[in-house]
């Protein structure tokens, strides 16, 4: 296996640097050197990224506390720099070039039937991807760079979530001036607060510690799709229906992500209901990747979608302030503190509004979450209205499935509220952009 996957990777070496070569005597006509400049440093840093993943990660290695923290500081930086202050299409060929060596290396280390599922997965995890994209992509026209680039900014905003979960899989320790850090699993680490700080038990401390749960994950998925929109988008922005429309793509990015990484996801799907010897199954198989797709899609969508929203505001401040003074708009909290603090309103309003489209991204995120699973967590476990409602309840309500709740809410409801925000007059006005780094920065 190693000899197959080294032969394969020279291969691919040898095509990039052939590609490299023939991209390199094309644009000395033209003295552009940016793609090639991307792919080279996007490369690097890949190369740099794995092997300092792989000392840190391997399993069976014993890595001093200390050295572990400056291991993880060095992959932060490193990430970061992936995001450097370059145009839309070299910064999306430098991603897209270590999303193609991440991608090669997991195929590597898989056996033949693993990577054929795996591939399987991909190609169908593409096909919502791009339906997702078009669907919101009418609403205002973008440039394919820019769509492209935040596409793939929202796929390694996943990087943040899967890291901290291999540093608790392999019981990595970190070591700070303040004292050590063990990395624990989100939902233990919920659990003993609240049965720790808040003295709850029983069923309450299980949901509890479960809704917990579920919103620290969205805070680190919802920070982390902020930071690459934020950073990606910088040089993208004239309008609120920008910052909307690129943070969606951003989250299908995340989500098309999330299907094909994930094991239990699509590459489950295909392994149970596609390669399994005279158990085809096409019908789960297109449940399971339906339900994937436009469920967990959608919230995903939803939540960053309003948190766009939001950071277009922020982006925008001082121009959207401007427009409301002139109605005759009264004062909001920015203005009344800006008048108590004697500060500059916008740098407030901007403060508020990053704040506030984070919190309500987390809430929505976190809160579907739960519904999804809060049936398993019930003694009774109800599949149904009327099994959460118990005996009384009419009968009509026993046909109606718990997921339907949150289906209709986030599908139907989430598409409402993101179409009338694209169909806002003022967020399609196309307006002065501000310093991208003075917001939230």
């Amino acid at each position: 296996m190693d000899s197959l996957l080294t032969s394969h990777t020279a291969v691919v070496l040898l095509a990039v640097g052939a590609l490299a070569a023939f991209d390199l005597s094309q644009r000395l006509r033209h003295r552009n050197f940016h793609l090639l400049f991307a792919v080279t440093f996007g490369s690097i840093c890949s190369a740099a990224i794995i092997a300092v993943g792989k000392a840190l990660l391997t399993p069976g290695a014993a890595v001093n506390a200390y050295l572990a923290t400056l291991v993880v500081l060095l992959l932060v930086l490193g990430w970061k720099a992936l995001f450097g202050p370059w145009e839309p299409e070299a910064k999306a060929a430098v991603l897209g070039t270590f999303l193609f060596w991440i991608g090669l290396i997991i195929l590597g280390g898989q056996n033949p039937k693993e990577r054929y599922a795996h591939l399987i997965a991909g190609a169908v995890a593409f096909v919502p991807a791009l339906i997702w994209c078009s669907l919101f992509l009418k609403y205002h026209t973008e440039r394919r760079a820019a769509v492209l680039l935040l596409f793939l900014s929202g796929m390694l905003a996943t990087v943040p979530i899967l890291f901290y979960d291999a540093l608790v899989r392999h019981h990595i320790e970190l070591s700070l001036f303040l004292g050590r850090i063990v990395p624990e699993g989100f939902h233990q680490t919920t659990d003993a607060f609240v049965r720790g700080s808040l003295g709850l038990e029983g069923l309450r401390a299980v949901l509890a510690a479960s809704f917990g749960a579920f919103l620290v994950v969205g805070l680190i998925e919802e920070c982390s799709k902020y930071w690459v929109v934020r950073r990606s988008g910088a040089r993208l922005f004239s309008s609120i229906d920008d910052v909307l429309q690129l943070s969606i793509i951003a989250a299908i990015g995340f989500s098309f992500a999330e299907n094909i990484v994930n094991p239990t996801y699509f590459q489950s799907f295909v392994q149970q209901y596609l390669l399994q010897p005279g158990k085809t199954d096409a019908l789960g198989f297109v449940s399971n990747v339906l339900g994937r797709s436009v469920l967990t899609s959608m919230v995903h969508i939803v939540s960053t979608g309003v948190m766009g929203y939001f950071l277009g505001l922020a982006i925008f401040a001082h121009p959207y302030l401007l427009e409301r003074r002139s109605s005759g708009a009264r004062l909001g909290i920015s203005g009344v503190l800006a008048r108590v603090l004697r500060v500059r309103e916008e740098r407030i309003f901007r403060g508020e509004m990053v704040v506030q489209g984070i919190l309500i991204a987390v809430m929505l995120h976190g809160t579907f979450n739960f519904l999804v699973t809060v049936s398993d967590l019930l003694p009774s476990q109800p599949q149904t209205v009327g099994d959460l409602l118990g005996a009384t309840a009419p009968a009509v309500l026993q046909s109606i499935p718990l997921l339907l709740i949150p289906a209709l809410l986030y599908v139907v409801g989430g598409f409402w509220l993101l179409t009338w925000l694209f169909l806002l007059k003022e967020n399609a006005k196309e307006r002065v952009r501000v310093d991208i780094e003075e917001v939230g920065a």
